[in-house]
């Protein structure tokens, strides 16, 4: 049984409302899928499939770091309305730092980053952080709070052993979500699955995006979180019920499921 730590399967690309796509989740073995949000378009969907599926489903809330711009500030005031006292979800996110598109926004993004990472440590939520071409931002940002630290996972990461040292050094010990990128030709993380270690260990897919082989260029579902298991198992020669578990014990741990 596995659980899936990242999928936007409410968004426009399935149809159905995202149903169809986590019933055959469920029917693959996937018992638990965690959506995080994007921005406040997403709030709706997200909700109603989640809805659909109480005992299968959670839901993470925040502002994706491409969804930035000059009304971030009112943005995020809807964004924190909706997480209240943060029962209703199980992190913060997806949250983080994104300069791989534009950099027009990168104060903005450190800003709301913060600002959320905030909201996290005040209610006692782990964050879903999503870094792309900006750990060094990221890093700032994590390293700033003083006292209690944040908690949490770098989903869809894709770092270097070297990364992720920096990170335990100056954020915590964090997890890193690992999806179907493992599975692509020449891709440094899978090098990095032994520093990693399977105690901080998830897998996501981030659906619909970055679908494993030999789905790669297809459209990506949560179903296809068992090709991810069986190759991590198969890299580091261990049983791909050892992965489905160790994966899952670590996210009822982080999000306490």
């Amino acid at each position: 049984m596995f659980i899936d730590t990242h999928t936007h399967l409410y968004l426009e690309d399935f149809g159905n409302g995202g149903a169809d796509v986590v019933r055959r989740a469920i029917d693959a073995g996937v018992h638990h899928m965690i959506f995080p949000n994007v921005d406040l378009s997403t709030v709706t969907p997200m909700k109603a499939l989640a809805s659909k599926f109480p005992n299968h489903t959670s839901m993470a809330m925040g502002l994706h770091p491409t969804e930035v711009n000059e009304s971030w500030k009112q943005s995020l005031e809807v964004i924190n309305e909706y997480i209240s006292d943060g029962s209703e979800y199980v992190a913060i996110g997806e949250i983080g730092m994104d300069l791989y598109w534009d950099k027009t926004f990168r104060t903005e993004q450190m800003q709301a980053f913060e600002r959320q990472v905030q909201t996290a440590i005040d209610l006692d939520l782990p964050v879903i952080i999503h870094c792309r071409e900006a750990l060094d931002e990221t890093l700032e940002v994590l390293s700033g709070f003083q006292g209690k630290r944040p908690r949490g996972v770098f989903h869809s990461f894709g770092g270097t052993r070297d990364d992720i040292e920096k990170i335990r050094d100056r954020a915590g010990d964090f997890y890193f979500g690992i999806n179907g990128v493992v599975t692509f030709k020449n891709c440094a993380v899978r090098d990095s699955l032994a520093t990693i270690g399977m105690e901080r260990l998830l897998l996501e897919t981030d659906s619909p995006y970055l679908a494993p082989v030999p789905h790669r260029g297809k459209r990506n579902e949560s179903a296809f979180i068992t090709h991810t298991a069986a190759y991590i198992a198969q890299h580091l020669d261990i049983p791909v019920e050892s992965v489905a578990e160790a994966t899952s014990r670590n996210a009822v741990r982080l999000f306490k499921l």
